[in-house]
């Protein structure tokens, strides 16, 4: 039987639905039991819905447009009948020459249809490489908010947009979700960072929305910040946080 503080570590694996089994019982029963899981399991939840979100992947259009051209050209195939007694006389000669022009016409097929088909080939590379990236993020940022030690700190800018921060100090990472916060200006970005007390290190820049893993070790940071910097990302911030989110210990 684990201890509380054990089964207190599994919030966040039970928040993304990946606790099955006996653990899974186990910790339904300490739900029960425990007011500060009770209390800690909505932001979990919510955490888990917003990294949904945010690796969430819509198919290219250019890859719908090629499944329907690609119709046209996949026949249905034949129903199965019974194999045909082999004809004789004149109309086998005449079989043979129309299975000589089916053979012509199959060749011919095959050239159109494996160029369409290395075409299609191409096409396919790019989704699956799309989705390995997508499938090891979702990893990379799965493993840090259902560490042991994960930690949530929510924070709103003054737009109305929110953040949360999820950090893992076991792993010294940290990720940041953001919720609603709008589109940078033309030629900005928003920027991320460690505050390691009097001075910042950048940890990555952020989309108008979703996750992102920081970059580097949090070491002895005390806070992430996000601030607006010029496209690309600056090495110093060039001007005050928009928003600043102290560090659990």
């Amino acid at each position: 039987m684990k201890h509380d503080d054990e089964l207190h570590a599994l919030i966040g694996a039970y928040a993304l639905d990946a606790l099955t089994g006996d653990e899974h019982d186990r910790f339904t029963r300490h739900l029960r039991d425990c007011e500060a899981c009770r209390t800690e399991l909505p932001g979990y939840l919510d955490t888990a819905g917003r990294l949904a979100t945010a690796v969430a992947h819509t198919p290219p259009e250019h890859l719908k447009e090629a499944v329907l051209q690609r119709i046209d050209w996949v026949r249905r195939l034949p129903p199965r009948v019974p194999e045909p007694v082999a004809p004789t006389g004149v109309f086998a000669l005449a079989r043979g020459k129309a299975w000589g022009f089916g053979i012509a016409a199959g060749i011919a097929a095959a050239a159109v249809l494996g160029g369409i088909t290395v075409w299609e080939g191409r096409q396919a590379e790019q989704v699956q490489q799309q989705a390995l990236r997508l499938d090891s993020r979702t990893r990379d940022l799965s493993a840090i908010i259902t560490a042991s030690d994960a930690r949530t700190v929510r924070g709103a800018f003054a737009t109305g947009a929110s953040a949360t921060l999820v950090t893992s100090r076991e792993r010294g990472r940290a990720v940041v979700i953001a919720d609603r916060l709008p589109p940078p200006p033309q030629g900005r970005t928003y920027q991320l960072w460690f505050s390691d007390g009097v001075t910042m290190r950048p940890a990555g820049l952020l989309d108008h929305s979703g996750a992102v893993l920081l970059t580097g070790d949090i070491g002895a940071a005390t806070a992430v910040g996000v601030t607006l910097e010029p496209a690309g990302g600056s090495p110093l911030p060039t001007g005050s946080p928009l928003l600043l989110l102290d560090l659990p210990a």
